[in-house]
């Protein structure tokens, strides 16, 4: 397991002023926010040389939805994706983090026929399979992340993404678990990754209240333990809010957070 923080939880005046400072706080990765990202490989590429901490995962900031009725939305949403699954390939890092839809559903209900969820899943599956076919052309991962309950309607759990992933059934069709969502929809943290973790090949932290890891109630220990227990071995990114200033809250939760690991 290796610890990775987003880009613009940072502080710095550049991106390799950043990278130093991870690295002298014990970080191994970084994270980057996708939108925008196509022009900085060769910045990217050029920071990370000969550096410790290199590019973990690109984290969304695509156009479009893949589940919107409109065929120019699904359209876009699928450049976009690609676009950055080829720029992870680029970059180094594991992959791209996708949601599949925000909120309620944008497709109609045609019970009898199929309802909304039975729809978007079938639909959802299909965009899967050629977006993975292209992941695995470009040499790079999908990692379909599940939200919670409020953000979204779709895939709120573990056991929902394995769904889809064992539908598709490419390798490089995977998922991203985030210990704050998880920690709002599964009943048992460490229980969900044991019994639904065979895709998981990245991770979010944050902690109950999404604050860094230490500030609320989450047992990262028994979940780091759980992580061991099925051989994952990828980067734990922080997806949070720092309640103090980076340069002193950053460093402590690099420290807190190797405690928990077995």
């Amino acid at each position: 397991m290796k610890l990775a923080c987003q880009e613009n939880m940072v502080p710095g005046r550049d991106l390799k002023e950043k990278l130093d400072k991870l690295a002298a706080w014990g970080y191994e990765g970084i994270e980057f926010w996708g939108r925008g990202l196509a022009s900085r490989v060769d910045e990217i590429n050029s920071a990370c040389d000969n550096m410790p901490v290199k590019p973990s995962s690109i984290c969304a900031g695509y156009r479009g939805c893949l589940l919107d009725p409109d065929p120019e939305e699904r359209n876009l949403a699928v450049s976009d994706i690609k676009e950055l699954l080829r720029v992870a390939a680029d970059i180094g890092a594991a992959g791209l983090i996708f949601v599949p839809l925000f909120g309620g559903p944008r497709i109609p209900d045609l019970s009898p026929y199929a309802d909304a969820i039975a729809l978007e899943k079938r639909l959802l599956i299909e965009l899967c399979k050629d977006l993975a076919a292209y992941a695995q052309e470009v040499g790079s991962l999908l990692l379909l992340e599940p939200l919670n309950r409020y953000e979204t309607h779709l895939i709120c759990r573990l056991e929902q993404g394995e769904e889809i992933c064992d539908h598709v059934a490419n390798p490089h069709m995977m998922m991203m678990a985030d210990f704050f969502h998880m920690n709002i929809e599964e009943q048992v943290i460490e229980k969900a990754i044991r019994e639904h973790g065979k895709y998981v090949r990245h991770i979010h932290l944050a902690d109950s209240i999404r604050w860094l890891p230490g500030y609320g109630h989450t047992d990262f220990r028994s979940g780091f333990q759980a992580l061991a227990d099925i051989g994952f071995e990828g980067y734990m990114a922080l997806e949070c809010h720092i309640p103090g200033p980076p340069d002193e809250e950053l460093p402590k939760c690099a420290e807190f957070l190797r405690a928990q690991m077995p």
